[in-house]
């Protein structure tokens, strides 16, 4: 007999168990899928905040003096051209195209960047990046077995963390330019002198950090990375610690937020943070009409087939990456067989479709699958992301918005219709 191997664990794994979470096999790792309720989880990030262990994603160091170059080698999004303290959304593919994975990128120095890959595919993606920077005048370390990463989403998140978030040194390029001083002092309620004038005090770094960027912190203490990136469609921060730091920063962030007032939802009143599992980072996640590595992306799918034609730089000027030559040659046959479209649909009802259901056409005939779909718990009705072969009533066989299609649920025709993504935005 063989026995499965045993599930990886983060360094949270005892506070969510203390928690009373239910726990799911991702990627390898025993991480939480809820605490109490998927729906009331995902209502808080929506209305107030959520606290997540994102500590099974990988974090991959790419340092040197070519580290740029070597990167834009091997990705699709032109690393070399981020400004230090920026980062961006990228993929790595392999020869044919298909995608190993997305990334988020983050030049945290002038020769130095993170790169996070999904939890399943952080072993082979630092292999590719260490073989593809050969050559260059870079290193690759994988330092996720020493890294934690929390994150807290949802419109009150800076509310949250200006009492964690001690202090920061931040890039200009990662920070929106200085309010009037009333709107200052209202965003950042803590806001103190620091003493240095390249040091921004914990309320104003996380008042004026630009979507998308990053910078060197200190909170509860601990050294971190504060990123104002996530994966819910809210405002919100990720924060990379040393694995050895999660659970006092958990403990202190969970501490500062039962502190504030609950805010109003109905008939009941939700706290200002509540911790969250997977199940809402999905439900989360697609309401914000975001790609997930094993449903809407695959090797099999290259990003152009995915809806992502935008993370593929192949102008005139853009870097040869590997797998560029085949993603030029896809460029040019939208809507011929063998071509895929991602679009999303929108249905009636409370019944959802799943991820695998068939889309038929407006005849009647197999068009393509769903690649991730549910009830919508914000909006209230069925959502759906779908992969289609061309074949639609527009010109290149699109499929455009407005188009009448039908899901297969079970043996029942649901009706759904194509809809411009995301299907949910969140407030100004």
């Amino acid at each position: 007999m063989t026995s499965s191997p045993a599930l990886r664990r983060t360094p949270l794994h005892e506070v969510h168990v203390s928690l009373g979470a239910s726990f799911t096999d991702f990627g390898g790792w025993d991480m939480p899928l809820r605490y109490a309720s998927d729906l009331a989880e995902h209502r808080a990030v929506r209305t107030a905040a959520g606290l997540f262990d994102l500590s099974h994603m990988g974090e991959v160091w790419v340092r040197g003096p070519q580290a740029g170059a070597a990167l834009d080698h091997a990705l699709t999004g032109r690393a070399g051209t981020l400004g230090v303290g920026r980062a961006r959304y990228m993929m790595i593919v392999d020869t044919g195209g298909g995608v190993l994975d997305d990334l988020i990128v983050y030049r945290v120095c002038e020769e130095r960047y993170l790169v996070v890959p999904n939890a399943g595919n952080r072993e082979r993606v630092a292999a590719a990046l260490a073989e593809r920077v050969a050559g260059f005048q870079a290193q690759v370390e994988d330092v996720s077995d020493d890294t934690a990463l929390l994150a807290v989403q949802g419109p009150r998140a800076v509310e949250v963390l200006s009492q964690v978030v001690d202090s920061g040194v931040a890039s200009p390029a990662a920070l929106r330019p200085v309010p009037p001083d009333a709107a200052r002092q209202a965003a950042s309620p803590t806001s103190r002198g620091c003493g240095e004038a390249d040091v921004l005090c914990g309320g104003e770094l996380l008042a004026r950090l630009r979507y998308y960027a990053v910078a060197r912190a200190t909170a509860a203490g601990h050294r971190v990375l504060l990123a104002r990136t996530g994966y819910t469609g809210e405002d919100g921060f990720e924060i990379f610690c040393a694995g050895e730091d999660a659970v006092d920063l958990w403990e202190v962030v969970t501490r500062a937020a039962a502190a504030l007032p609950g805010v109003g939802d109905g008939d009941t009143t939700l706290p200002a943070l509540t911790p969250c599992g997977l199940a809402a980072r999905d439900s989360l996640r697609l309401e914000a009409g975001m790609a997930l590595y094993g449903h809407e992306l695959s090797e099999e799918v290259t990003p152009l087939d995915a809806g992502l034609a935008g993370v593929v730089k192949l102008g005139p000027e853009d870097p040869d990456f590997v797998g560029r030559s085949a993603l030029a040659e896809r460029s040019g046959r939208d809507g011929q067989a063998g071509t895929w479209m991602l679009v999303a649909l929108r249905g009636q009802g409370r019944r959802a479709a799943r991820a695998g259901c068939t889309v038929l056409g407006p005849d009647g005939q197999e068009v393509g699958e769903v690649t991730s779909g549910l009830l919508s718990p914000t909006l209230g009705y069925p959502i759906a992301l779908a992969r289609l072969r061309p074949g639609g009533p527009a010109p290149a066989g699109t499929w455009p918005v407005g188009t009448r299609l039908s899901v297969d649920v079970r043996g029942r025709a649901l009706p759904m219709e194509v809809v411009t993504p995301p299907f949910y935005r969140r407030p100004r």
